[in-house]
C-alpha cells in the first residue's frame, strides 16, 4: 500500500509540473516574446482558462502528501519552511501580476504587474528545480526525524549544506530552461502569426541550453550521489524510463522545425514528466533522504500513515481524481484550438 501511495504523490506531482509548467513558462517568456499590448493579452490568453486550474494539482498533490506520508509533511516544512514560504509568496505574486494587470489602464500599471507575472515565475522555476535536487542530494536529518538548512552556507555539497549550493543552482537552472522550453511550445501551439513564428524561433534557441543543462544535471547528481543508480541497476526495466526522457528531448526540437506543434507540446510534456518518473524510481523507497546517515532517511515505511486510513483513503482519492480528470478534460476541450 505504500508503494502505491508513493507513486499517487509520484503522479499528482507531475500532473503539476507538466500542468502549470507550460503557463509558468508562458510567464517567463511573455516579457521577451510580445512585442505589444495585444501580444501580451494574447499570451495570458493563452494560459487564462486553465492557468488556476492547473495549481489545483499543487494543492491537491500536499494534500495527498499530507495524508499518506504525515512524517515527510513534517520533516519537509521543518527543514525547507523559509523556501516554502518564498514560493508561498511567488506563486501569490504570480497570480496578482495574472489578475490585477488589466484594472488600470495604465502603460506604468500594466508594466509593473507584467513584471511581477514575469519574475514571479521564472523565481518559481528556479525554486521547484532547486527544491528536487535538494531531495536528491539529501538533507542534514536528525534523529528525530527533524532538520534545518539555511538559505545558503558556503555553496558546497557537505554534511550540513544550504538550500542553495552549485548542485542545487544546476538543478534550477535546469528547470528553468526546461519550463521555458515547454511554455515556448505551448505558445506555439495556442498562437499565430508571429507571435507564433517567436515562439517557435525561442524555443529552438533555448533547446540547446536545456540540453547542456541536462548533461551537468546527471552528471553531478550522479557525482553527489551515486546511490541513485543502485535502482536501476537492481531494476533494468527501469531503464526505459531515461530512455524515454532521452527520446522526448531530441524529438521536441525535431518536431517543432517540421511545425507539428501539439506533437512538440506533447514530446516536451512527456520529457518532464520521464525525468520526474526518473528522480523518483531512483530514490524508491526513500522519500527524504539523509545527507548524513541513511538509518536517518525518511521512507514510505517509516513515513506512512496507517495501513487501514491508507485502504480507506485510496477509495476516496479514486472518486476525487476521476472528478478533476473530467473537470480538467472538459475545461481543456473547452479551451482547444489557437488564440484569435
Amino acid at each position: 500500500m505504500e508503494t502505491i501511495w508513493f507513486w499517487l504523490v509520484a503522479l499528482m506531482l507531475t500532473a503539476y509540473v507538466v500542468l502549470d509548467g507550460f503557463d509558468i513558462g508562458a510567464g517567463i517568456l511573455h516579457l521577451l516574446i510580445a512585442h505589444s499590448e495585444p501580444e501580451r493579452q494574447t499570451v495570458l490568453r493563452s494560459i487564462g482558462p486553465v492557468w488556476d486550474g492547473n495549481e489545483v494539482w499543487l494543492i491537491a498533490g500536499g494534500g495527498t502528501l499530507y495524508f499518506a506520508f504525515p512524517l515527510l509533511y513534517a520533516s519537509a516544512f521543518s527543514g525547507f519552511y523559509l523556501p516554502l514560504t518564498i514560493v508561498l509568496w511567488l506563486l501569490i505574486l504570480r497570480g496578482i501580476g495574472i489578475e490585477f494587470r488589466s484594472h488600470v489602464a495604465s502603460p506604468v500599471w500594466r508594466e509593473l504587474f507584467d513584471g511581477f507575472f514575469a519574475l514571479s515565475s521564472l523565481l518559481l522555476a528556479v525554486f521547484f528545480g532547486a527544491a528536487l535536487a535538494n531531495v536528491l542530494r539529501g538533507v542534514p536529518l536528525q534523529a528525530d526525524g527533524y532538520f534545518f538548512s539555511p538559505l545558503w552556507t558556503n555553496w558546497r555539497v557537505g554534511p550540513e549544506p544550504g538550500i542553495l549550493e552549485w548542485y542545487t543552482v544546476i538543478g534550477g537552472a535546469t528547470a528553468l530552461a526546461a519550463l521555458a522550453l515547454h511554455g515556448a511550445v505551448w505558445l506555439a501551439l495556442k498562437t499565430s502569426g508571429p507571435l507564433n513564428a517567436r515562439a517557435s524561433r525561442l524555443a529552438l534557441r533555448i533547446w540547446p541550453v536545456l540540453f547542456v543543462l541536462t548533461i551537468a544535471s546527471l552528471t553531478a547528481t550522479i557525482a553527489v550521489r551515486p546511490a541513485l543508480l543502485d535502482n536501476y541497476r537492481r531494476h533494468g526495466g527501469a531503464l526505459v524510463i531515461p530512455l524515454a526522457a532521452i527520446v522526448s528531448l531530441f524529438a521536441t526540437p525535431a518536431l517543432t522545425r517540421r511545425r507539428r506543434e501539439l506533437a512538440a507540446f506533447l514530446s516536451s510534456s512527456i520529457f518532464l514528466a520521464t525525468m520526474l518518473a526518473g528522480a523518483a524510481a531512483a530514490l524508491y523507497p526513500d522519500l527524504l533522504p539523509s545527507s548524513g546517515d541513511a538509518a536517518r532517511s525518511v521512507t514510505i515505511f517509516n513515513a506512512a500513515a496507517g495501513r487501514h486510513a491508507l485502504s480507506a483513503g485510496l477509495v476516496w482519492w479514486s472518486g476525487g481524481i476521476l472528478l478533476a480528470i473530467g473537470y480538467f478534460l472538459f475545461v481543456y476541450r473547452m479551451a482547444r484550438g489557437k488564440i484569435a
